[in-house]
């Protein structure tokens, strides 16, 4: 099957079709990974994935989601990753991480918690984005960012970059995707403003070409660069697949490998039509139309599912999320399912 076969990035190899997608596990302390992060993305490098990518990795204290995010902003969390991700690649798998700011999402509580804001007597935060445009009634109102906050923006990106390379990642990818910062510049519902950075598809682009260009500065030629976004905000006005698609070819031509595909996260109570495999049509498309590599994820639980669209060039690979909560070893069982070779560790021979 298509899906066990090697797929070439840059210099890298991957192994097979099938990555573990970014999964925010809310564990850390102060931004440093521990224990859990060990064993949750180690045991999917055993469990024989190609590419194993961590969870979003805030870029500044700011960025994070909630308290509990990972993150990448100084050397006590780089010296934290380098244990997980040595250990990761030891597995034969890629180390990957994605960078991320959450914008006016971040401030917020886990979801076990209650997944809301932030309250007062929860230490919040200032919040920016590119408009003072809250996400959501009982939501902290963001800063607008001027032109020092979005400068400071594209150097935490680019010094995050550089302490990625440093603690062993052999892979980022920039969270354009699910409300988060980079993508409320890029949807017109979130981003009301009237400079260089608002307006016109040109213009709401900006700051993710700008990222772009300022983490290929430091992440070296030989690595690949992806790009989360979500194809549709599934609203009326809003961020949508024609735009998709303009910029996933120009972000081509700036460096990035590949687009990992997925949808929605910028506004709430929409309708989302969610069915399996429902945002494997975007990437179908976004990879026919601008010409790159693409990622297909959302409710793809199955080996044939997974298999089919590889198969039927819908996307170069498969992202796998919860169904990797419920099976670290699904690369593994959808092996068997498909009659594929995949190499068991030595420790785990006599099991096969």
């Amino acid at each position: 099957m298509n899906l066990y076969a090697p797929f070439a990035q840059r210099s890298l190899n991957l192994r097979n079709r099938l990555v573990i997608s970014p999964m925010c596990q809310y564990s850390a302390v102060d931004g440093v990974p521990n224990e859990w992060h060990l064993v949750h993305l180690g045991s999917r490098a055993v469990g024989g994935a190609a590419v194993i990518v961590t969870e979003a990795t805030a870029v500044s204290p700011e960025g994070r989601i909630s308290p509990a995010d990972v993150g990448l902003w100084n050397q006590a969390q780089l010296d934290a990753w380098k244990p997980i991700v040595r250990f990761i690649a030891e597995q034969g798998a890629i180390p990957g991480v994605q960078l991320a700011h959450a914008g006016r999402k971040a401030s917020a509580q886990r979801p076990w918690d209650g997944g809301g804001a932030l309250r007062d007597d929860q230490d919040p935060w200032t919040t920016v984005a590119p408009s003072a445009l809250p996400f959501d009634q009982g939501w902290h109102v963001p800063q607008a960012l001027d032109q020092a906050g979005i400068a400071k923006v594209i150097a935490d990106f680019r010094a995050a970059a550089v302490r990625s390379l440093d603690a062993g990642f052999q892979l980022i990818e920039l969270h354009a995707a699910h409300g988060y910062l980079l993508h409320q510049f890029l949807s017109p519902l979130s981003n009301r403003r009237e400079d260089g950075y608002g307006g016109s598809f040109e213009n709401r682009t900006r700051l993710v070409r700008e990222v772009i260009a300022a983490v290929r500065e430091v992440w070296p030629e030989h690595l690949p660069l992806w790009l989360r976004i979500s194809a549709t905000d599934w609203a009326e006005g809003g961020w949508d697949v024609d735009q998709s698609v303009r910029l996933a070819a120009m972000v081509r031509e700036l460096g990035v490998d590949l687009i990992d595909v997925s949808s929605g996260g910028l506004v709430p109570h929409v309708k989302i039509p969610v069915e399996p495999g429902y945002q494997v049509p975007f990437a179908a498309r976004i990879r026919r139309e601008a010409k790159i590599a693409t990622g297909a994820v959302g409710l793809i639980t199955e080996a044939n599912q997974a298999a089919g669209i590889v198969d039927d060039d819908a996307a170069d690979l498969v992202l796998i999320a919860r169904e990797s909560l419920r099976d670290p070893y699904f690369p593994r069982r959808a092996a068997r399912t498909l009659g594929a070779d995949i190499a068991a560790p030595a420790q785990y021979l006599r099991a096969w």
